[in-house]
């Protein structure tokens, strides 16, 4: 066959779109490959998969020669891409004995030999018959900010992508939630009979592809495609149905709270959140104090410490004082998107972050009370120090209503309102035998509650420890790929 060339300035970028569909644990040779063609219009594209998904790039100028198509190992081609020159180039071909790339090496060429593995066993890519459905640069930005919500929970797989709910004709939604937090846009619609979930994939996320023009969608009965100028991604829909969403939306009617902050200074709330001290690495619990006509955001780097309080400036606010305690993660993430109006209604009930028709609910966290200094330490006080149960997981009615884990606990402050040292000794005698059995259940709990806060520590230590052999693994690998490389070269 007539080699099939590939300028080094346009293969480093499609390598590194293609690298992310790439499975680097698939046991079919040929799901690490690229799939080099030469059209009968000359255009070269190349194509990676996984199975589930497909990603194909068109180099910007065709060639001249006639149809082909070779099957390469990506790995090879990234670690020759990384040796040469933007402004040089590899030449491919195959035969029945091996596929040859051939690179400059000084001012001849080497060439790097790997086994012939035959096109036809590369996997069919899905064809779309639909009409493409153009995308405003809004409703892609609304799915993308969507998948940033979405569950990466692999048990919870209906929860793993961004749900176009086209249900109601007039009024399409974007919506995403990993149980925690849900975000919703509206105020469009889509030439859709149907609802679909489209999987999160951190390819959609990537720069190049995002910035490469103007999105386009077919859907399919189990596949969708986004397509840009020269990109295109074919991915598996997600099946099942989606929850009840609009179910733990609270209702605008009972806002007691509003908050506006300035537009212009989001980006610096946000890295003053950064900023602000955490005392536990679990809900990264931050403060949201309204009192005084002014917005105050809570810290500490200890459970022990005493808050500080730092006010935020340019905040209007309407109704009554109230401190309430959230993610801060779930709050950066809502400033991100150019969400600058905050509605609450009680310190227990879901906060609302909006601007237009975009809108994201987040659940408070309920506030670890630090323990009172008393001459004499009391049952009920050991009761207040408990720990408090994580909130809930599940995205639907239920859980996001009753995540709240009941009342927060409020700022240091507020201490005061802890029974005295006297009236806790007297419930002390007096107490019942059901009282006394409340107690121990409550100390059982905690015991469970510490069990397993340090399953998980050991848990995480397992990941990190997993993710140090995978990154070892992959060294070894780049040095024996590098070694074959050098074995295979003829000068």
């Amino acid at each position: 066959m007539k080699p099939i060339t590939l300028p080094i300035a346009e293969l480093k970028p499609a390598l590194a779109g293609l690298g992310k569909i790439i499975n680097a644990k698939a046991t079919l040779p040929v799901l690490g490959t690229i799939k080099v063609e030469r059209t009968a219009d000359g255009w070269i594209a190349l194509t990676s998969t996984d199975l589930d998904r497909w990603a194909t790039v068109r180099f910007e100028h065709p060639t001249e020669g006639p149809p082909s198509m070779v099957l390469l190992p990506f790995d090879q081609l990234s670690q020759l891409v990384k040796s040469c020159g933007k402004g040089e180039a590899l030449e491919v071909s195959s035969s029945q004995e091996a596929s040859v790339i051939r690179f400059p090496l000084g001012e001849s060429k080497g060439e790097s030999r790997v086994p012939f593995i035959q096109p036809g066993e590369f996997p069919l890519v899905p064809k779309m018959k639909n009409e493409a459905i153009p995308l405003p640069t809004g409703l892609r930005d609304s799915i993308l900010e969507a998948m940033e919500c979405a569950s990466t929970d692999q048990t919870r797989h209906v929860l793993n992508g961004t749900f176009i709910d086209a249900r109601d004709p007039k009024a399409h939604y974007i919506v995403a939630s990993n149980g925690r937090q849900l975000y919703s846009a509206n105020s469009f619609t889509l030439p859709l009979k149907e609802s679909v979930i489209i999987p999160a994939h951190k390819f959609l996320e990537w720069k190049e592809f995002r910035s490469d023009g103007e999105w386009q969608i077919r859907v399919g009965e189990q596949h969708l495609q986004v397509c840009t100028r020269r990109w295109r991604f074919i991915t598996k829909t997600i099946e099942g149905n989606y929850p009840d969403w609009k179910a733990p939306i609270p209702n605008p009617a009972e806002t007691k709270t509003v908050l506006t902050l300035d537009p212009a200074k989001l980006d610096a709330l946000i890295k003053l959140i950064q900023r602000m001290p955490c005392h536990e690495d679990r809900y990264h619990t931050l403060g949201l104090a309204w009192e005084d006509d002014q917005l105050v955001l809570l810290g500490r780097d200890k459970p022990e410490d005493t808050w500080l309080r730092v006010p935020v400036p340019d905040t209007k606010g309407t109704g009554p004082e109230m401190t309430i305690f959230l993610d801060r993660h779930h709050m950066q993430t809502a400033l991100s998107f150019g969400l600058n109006v905050i509605s609450l209604i009680d310190p227990s009930s879901p906060l609302r972050f909006s601007s237009g028709g975009k809108q994201l609910i987040a659940v408070p966290v309920r506030l670890e009370t630090p323990p009172v200094s008393t001459p004499t330490p009391t049952a009920p006080k050991k009761q207040d120090q408990q720990t408090p149960p994580s909130p809930a997981e599940q995205p639907t009615s239920p859980p996001m209503q009753t995540s709240t884990n009941g009342s927060h606990s409020p700022a240091p402050a507020s201490n005061n309102t802890a029974p005295s040292p006297t009236n806790a000794g007297e419930k002390q005698e007096t107490k019942s035998p059901l009282e006394a059995a409340l107690l121990q259940i409550e100390s059982i709990k905690t015991g469970f509650r510490e069990s397993i806060n340090g399953l998980t520590k050991v848990g995480d230590q397992i990941r990190q420890a997993m993710r140090e052999q995978k990154a070892s693994e992959k060294e070894i690998q780049g040095v024996r790929q590098t070694l074959r490389s050098l074995q295979s070269v003829r000068i």
